[in-house]
């Protein structure tokens, strides 16, 4: 049975459980329910934010968006809830055998601040489905997907940051939250969307990063999970990070398990070299996540007339290539400066002229609403 109660306190106010019922099936809201709803808009005063400080780390935002079903049900509506804790019982999927997914995507505002701007949702709604099918979970529709998005930057709009200062962060969750001992899929289902504001993922923004190849540490497996977006595939690569950083370096880059001589990922973006104005980029063969960034990025550089392959790149190609540049949702396009491997460290070309700042500059140029949308890939939301 669907459960559409809204996770807060008890205590509670009236206007905000009256908030808490406006849900995905529900299209007619009466006039009290709405002018209660109208209320809980985060969109009376401005965020208290220093947006010229922002990084990319946790700012609680207002309201958060939750759904749930059971496994052999769909989901059906959803309510927004205050952000918050949530209950799980000790022995939920999520907690005992790691069965849970996320998305990450971004929100900007757009330049006449009319509104805001969406890059492909539909990329990452998708991405889930396949993701549960994979962990035995079900998932929203895309359509499902994408109004519980809408509904969570609308409830913390105020936190949406200016437009060239950063942008709303939301993180879709996906995860088995009902109680199972024996493994098996879990018998109930949670999703949850959050958001929060974030400037650069890296702390220099689009300064060149330094990383290192770590070919003791695999982030995934042949017919393992390498492929999707679970939660399990970050906490394993936390170790060699955290390391790594100690030693001065930006992130790790993963090779893969058997031959342990071609390129994979970093711990959460995905990498591209450049030669001769050839862009290569690891092909995802079920060990690498098929990032949307790194989708786009590939149809960029091609409708800009460079040569894009998606191969087998090796640690040989990597050390003769003229730039490397990281994709992914949260760093967008990052320059890599150097490469350290065995103790050997390659640098690479970097700054304005490149083909790295080049692709960035177009992708962020449509993102952002500066330039035009040939492609449909924004979706404005006003």
């Amino acid at each position: 049975m669907l459960v559409r109660r809204a996770l807060v306190p008890a205590s509670s106010s009236v206007l905000y459980r009256l908030a808490g019922r406006r849900s995905f099936a529900s299209r007619s809201a009466s006039s009290l329910q709405q002018a209660c709803l109208d209320t809980i808009r985060s969109d009376e005063e401005d965020a208290d934010i220093n947006w010229d400080d922002l990084g990319f780390g946790l700012v609680q935002t207002d309201y958060m968006y939750v759904m749930r079903c059971a496994r052999d049900e769909k989901f059906s509506s959803g309510v927004l809830s205050r952000y918050g804790n949530i209950e799980l019982s000790p022995s939920s999927g999520v907690l005992n055998y790691g069965q849970g997914l996320f998305e990450g995507l971004k929100a900007y505002r757009k330049v006449d601040n009319g509104g805001f701007l969406l890059f492909r949702p539909e990329e990452n709604a998708r991405r889930m489905q396949m993701g549960a099918e994979r962990m035995c979970m079900p998932s929203p529709s895309v359509k499902q997907f994408i109004h519980a998005i809408k509904e969570t930057i609308f409830a913390n709009k105020r936190w949406v940051p200016p437009q060239g200062k950063g942008s709303l962060y939301i993180r879709p969750l996906l995860i088995g939250s009902g109680p199972v001992l024996g493994l098996a899929p879990a018998p109930d289902y949670m999703f949850l969307v959050y958001a929060a504001p974030v400037g650069t993922y890296f702390k220099k923004g689009l300064a060149p990063i330094n990383l290192v190849i770590d070919d003791n540490t695999h982030r995934a497996t042949p017919g393992g999970t390498g492929g999707v977006k679970t939660i399990t595939n970050y906490a394993p690569v936390l170790k060699a990070q955290t390391q790594a950083k100690a030693k001065g370096f930006t992130d790790v880059i993963y090779l893969d398990s058997i031959k342990k001589k071609y390129l994979e990922e970093a711990s959460s973006c995905n990498l591209f070299i450049v030669k001769n104005d050839v862009i290569s980029t690891p092909v995802t063969m079920g060990t690498i996540l098929p990032g949307i960034t790194r989708k786009s990025i590939i149809e960029i550089a091609r409708d800009y007339g460079y040569q894009v392959e998606e191969q087998l790149v090796s640690v040989e190609d990597l050390m003769d290539a003229d730039e490397v540049f990281c994709t992914g949702t949260a760093v967008v396009v990052a320059p890599v400066g150097s490469i350290t491997y065995q103790g050997q460290r390659f640098e690479y070309k970097t700054g304005a002229a490149t083909v790295t700042r080049k692709l960035y500059d177009i992708l962020t140029a449509i993102q952002m609403g500066r330039a035009e949308d040939k492609k449909r890939w924004m979706l404005e939301i006003d």
